[in-house]
């Protein structure tokens, strides 16, 4: 089968690797119908997860066809449709009793394209499967539901659930990325009183204000601190969400936040930030971070499938998988306004 290769920071290549087999009882072994590649990837391949050691296949999304299930797989038969999820859980442990499958005790959590092979690929070995994958409704598009395995839920768990959005609260959404956009889309769920939208891109800021902001500030030409103060008659944001994973975003996080409010952290950060406690230990402020857990996957598929949440929109731009090369160079050039780049087997 062919996949896309990791060979260390810069290095990536769609070549022909051994095929994907079942090496445990709870594995699934996935046909990839569609894909797509992830700001995480681009952190892999900018040597920010060292971790990730040459030779890894990459991705940790998929929309597939259960080809072929281990004898411990109760769920999942041969044919079925299914939403591979960026988390794997066992289900049996201590934090997946708890419904925080991304801190798996039992070898879990996010392992696909990171610790074993993961869905850039023709076929994906899924292990777990049957608490690990989502069968998909009659009906929804593959495009729809791909955007269900990693960014609805990761926008809506670690960025506006963890920041506890409440009605009337202004949120000040850091990053309009995907990933920013989804936890822009999810904040509104909660009829905050303003969603103010914050990036360098105007292009990116007009599509956030197409996902539900109010407000577009770009820090290039505009202060962020100041335009939230006015808004908020000097008090600042009730949640600050980060979702870029640099330094100097999660800081103006830190900043726009008012005393008392909270500043979810959602960005893959590969250097050190500060944090300045000498200005902050007194305003009561609460920090939190994650891995997305994936628990709310099944209400995200309930809201985009009855249309209340419109998941396709994220979709700029499509390819066949041996296209692979061209996909992740479009998708990593932020002039060329791809949000999320789709790749299929038939490049429909």
């Amino acid at each position: 089968m062919r996949a896309l290769v990791y060979h260390g920071p810069g290095k990536r290549a769609w070549e022909e690797v051994p095929d994907a087999e079942i090496t445990d009882e709870g594995d699934a072994i996935v046909r990839v119908d569609a894909t797509t590649i992830c700001g995480t990837d681009l952190h892999i391949l900018a040597g920010d997860l060292p971790e990730v050691r040459p030779g890894r296949i990459l991705g940790h999304e998929a929309v597939g066809t259960v080809d072929e299930v281990g004898d411990g797989v109760h769920r999942l038969s041969p044919g079925d449709r299914v939403l591979v999820s960026c988390i794997s859980g066992c289900g049996t442990c201590r934090f997946c009793r708890e419904g925080r499958y991304g801190q798996c005790a039992e070898g879990g959590g996010w392992i696909l394209g990171h610790r074993v092979n993961g869905t850039q690929a023709e076929y994906v070995r899924v292990p777990y499967a049957d608490t690990s994958t989502y069968r998909i409704p009659d009906g929804a598009s593959d495009e729809e539901i791909l955007m269900l395995a990693d960014i609805l839920p990761t926008g809506y768990e670690v960025g506006v659930l963890a920041g506890g959005v409440r009605p009337g609260d202004v949120v000040a959404v850091v990053g309009a990325g995907p990933v920013g956009l989804s936890a822009i889309a999810c904040a509104r769920l909660f009829s905050p009183s303003h969603v103010v939208a914050i990036d360098l891109s105007d292009e990116r800021l007009k599509k956030a204000m197409e996902f539900g902001a109010d407000v577009a500030v770009n820090n290039a030409t505009d202060d962020p601190v100041a335009v939230i103060r006015d808004l908020t008659r000097r008090i600042g944001a009730d949640v600050a969400i980060e979702a870029v994973g640099a330094a100097d975003t999660f800081e103006l996080a830190v900043k726009l936040a008012r005393p008392g409010g909270r500043i979810a952290n959602i960005g893959v950060h590969g250097r050190p930030a500060i944090l300045h406690l000498e200005e902050q230990w007194a305003r009561d402020i609460t920090i939190t971070t994650g891995l997305v857990d994936a628990s709310s996957t099944p209400t995200l598929m309930r809201l985009v499938t009855t249309g209340q949440l419109d998941a396709g929109r994220f979709v700029t731009h499509r390819f066949a998988m041996d296209d692979f090369e061209q996909a992740y160079d479009i998708f990593g050039d932020h002039a060329s306004g791809a949000l999320k780049v789709v790749l299929t087997r038939d490049g429909e």
